[in-house]
């Protein structure tokens, strides 16, 4: 396998179908630590919807594997009746075990260069409220609120803008 041989190494790359039950419980670690109560049970399979995203022809998965461990993915796709020139960030991820090694840096600067070389002009994404490290990371990165979408009173996300540039 050629993880095996790339012990040591960062290689950030496309998630596979047979990757989907880690990817799924790393999403779980990484999204339990921004509620304070716990992760509240939503009756979702994300197994079955990280294989969904890994497989779906329109979007994308990329993951970063370290000494052959999946420790941060990120899943991008045009949103719903949104324009050709935009990306939407569903997921974002990094292993809490992983925080603060440069690993989340490295995966969106792997996410720009995919959307540069896509020809998108604008990403956006969505972050829990409650979520104040990933909003920081963000803000590092140089996301900033959505105009089009300011949060609602009763809202549980803000909704972020990134303006995608040529280098």
């Amino acid at each position: 396998m050629i993880s095996d041989r790339l012990k040591g190494l960062r290689v950030i790359r496309t998630a596979l179908p047979a990757e989907a039950a880690k990817i799924a419980a790393l999403h779980h670690r990484a999204r339990s630590t921004y509620y304070p109560d716990g992760l509240p049970e939503d009756g979702v399979d994300w197994t079955a919807a990280w294989l969904g995203a890994v497989e779906r022809p329109d979007g994308q998965v990329l993951c970063v594997v370290e000494a052959g461990e999946i420790t941060a993915v990120a899943s991008f796709r045009t949103p719903e009746g949104g324009p050709a020139g935009t990306v939407k960030l569903f997921q974002f991820h990094v292993d809490p075990a992983h925080w603060r090694t440069g690993i989340g840096t490295a995966l969106h600067t792997a996410c720009l260069e995919q959307w540069r070389a896509d020809g998108r002009r604008t990403a956006v994404l969505d972050v829990h409220v409650d979520n104040r490290r990933a909003q920081a990371f963000y803000a590092r990165q140089g996301w900033v609120p959505d105009p089009e979408q300011p949060p609602a009173e009763d809202d549980h996300h803000l909704y972020l803008r990134y303006a995608v540039r040529g280098e």
